[in-house]
């Protein structure tokens, strides 16, 4: 398993929202100022937070973005699962082997998987912060 770019600028996302966490909204420029990316870029990944409900976006004069909670209440696998969907270390976790009847790595793989997501799940953005 990689993470990749999307599930990565989600974070740094993530992160500048609640570094800068004051009610208001934040325009998308300031953020890919602040994490180096570039709008164009970003604007898919605040589309998939706010999907997944994350993030709250405004449109208008004062629209951008905020988070939908406090920092402590996000998981780093919550947020890196909303940019990239599953973090499975192989597909075949995903249910599509036709040979997981048979499989003797697969309880290698599934064990894998707990593992990443335990300590995925056990940090929130809070903690990141920190």
């Amino acid at each position: 398993m990689m993470i990749a770019t999307k599930g990565r600028n989600a974070l740094k996302v993530m992160l500048d929202l609640a570094q800068h966490n004051d009610g208001t909204n934040i325009s998308l420029a300031d953020i890919a100022e602040r994490v180096k990316e570039s709008q164009k870029y970003l604007e898919a990944t605040v589309a998939a937070l706010s999907a997944a409900g994350l993030i709250i976006s405004a449109r208008g004069k004062l629209g951008g973005y905020r988070l939908a909670r406090k920092p402590e209440e996000y998981t780093v696998a919550e947020i890196i699962c909303a940019a990239e969907g599953s973090l499975a270390p192989v597909s075949c976790l995903d249910g599509n082997c036709e040979n997981a009847c048979n499989c003797l790595t697969l309880p290698l793989w599934r064990e894998l998987d707990e593992v990443i997501m335990n300590f995925l799940n056990s940090k929130s953005l809070a903690d990141l912060l920190k």
